[in-house]
């Protein structure tokens, strides 16, 4: 697929737009004044793969989370803020590698320029962020709904406000939890700006929900090229969320780091415990990074090498035995109780 290049921003030390690799978010999900609790959950989505970490900033007093959790984090992080234009100067002034606001919900724009001034002077970007719930009264009486152009012009709003105070470190986010809306105005603020998006399905539930709603909104964006950091919004741990976030890359073929493994759903003709072997094949390359294979377990020949002739590498699976192959090309024949020690092998060989 071929991805719309735009402008490059840099949120700490990671790149967002410009052609940069898709950097995957979540955010804290703990009281801020729990600082013990939000350090080690931070560290655990820290080595789980998330790229930007977010926080919400609710009140001066959870600014000190900042502090705490800079000294430990090697990720940059993010002030989320509402309503009080004094929280974003004091998270930045704490040591925030972004800062996202809605200007709406800011107040005037003198507020707005205070938060600007202070980002220039750290040089600190702000994530503009537009959804469903917090448009202008002027708009949702000019389009009489909310709809993807409604949502859109919020945001080239909010654009031209910090572009008026000569602020272009600009990453952009328009939410809804209808996903049409949010594919259609993420499609539109596209066309109408260079700025990189940050694209998310908000409100999209729990896990059993969410991940089909945000796969289908965020997936369809993706495919198009459109998209530059990305969050997986659901009701569960924020682990959770990075998991989801990077087979979702994986699956688009975005991200090809690590080993894919594809299985066929099983039917009549299934003569082994396919799901146990997948499960326990999981667990096993999950810490292969460096190794960058498609692997393919088929529960029988129908879906064996033909099907899967695209895997780096397979196993055909029969009554007792297992098919070995590579791109498609059979190696040789092993027993049922041979066939994950011997992919492994294959894997270590490749």
């Amino acid at each position: 697929m071929e991805r719309k290049i735009t402008k490059k921003i840099m949120v700490g030390d990671v790149s967002v737009g410009g052609g940069a690799a898709i950097a995957v978010q979540s955010m804290l999900s703990l009281p801020p004044e729990d600082i013990q609790g939000n350090l080690k959950q931070a560290l655990l989505l820290e080595q789980a793969g998330c790229n930007i970490l977010r926080v919400a900033i609710p009140d001066m007093k959870a600014v000190k989370l900042i502090y705490e959790l800079k000294k430990k984090l090697k990720i940059p992080l993010v002030a989320d803020i509402h309503f009080d234009y004094r929280l974003a100067v004091e998270s930045v002034m704490a040591g925030t590698d972004k800062v996202r606001i809605n200007p709406g919900n800011i107040g005037d724009s003198d507020r707005v320029k205070r938060i600007v001034d202070v980002c220039k002077l750290k040089n600190v970007p702000i994530r503009i962020g537009v959804n469903s719930g917090s448009l202008q009264k002027d708009i949702l009486e000019k389009y009489e709904k909310i709809n993807h152009n409604s949502l859109c012009e919020s945001a080239c709003g909010y654009i031209k406000l910090l572009e008026k105070f000569d602020f272009t470190d600009i990453v952009i986010s328009i939410k809804a939890s209808n996903i049409e809306t949010m594919v259609k105005a993420c499609e539109l603020i596209s066309e109408k700006c260079d700025y990189p998006l940050h694209l998310g399905v908000t409100e999209a539930g729990t896990a059993r929900l969410g991940i089909i709603k945000t796969a289908v909104g965020i997936g369809a964006l993706l495919l198009n090229g459109i998209g530059d950091t990305i969050r997986i919004s659901l009701t569960a741990d924020p682990l959770e969320e990075i998991v989801v976030a990077r087979n979702l890359l994986k699956a688009l073929e975005i991200d090809k780091q690590g080993i894919q493994i594809i299985s066929c759903p099983t039917c009549g003709r299934t003569k082994v415990n396919l799901l146990k072997l997948v499960e326990e094949m999981e667990n096993r390359v999950k810490n292969y990074a460096g190794k960058n294979l498609k692997i393919a377990i088929m529960g029988c020949v129908v879906n064996g090498p033909g099907e899967a002739s695209e895997a780096d590498i397979g196993v055909t699976c029969g009554d007792g035995v297992g098919v070995i192959f590579k791109k498609g090309k059979i190696v040789r024949k092993v027993k049922e109780d041979e066939i994950l020690d011997e992919l492994i092998k294959e894997i270590n060989l490749a």
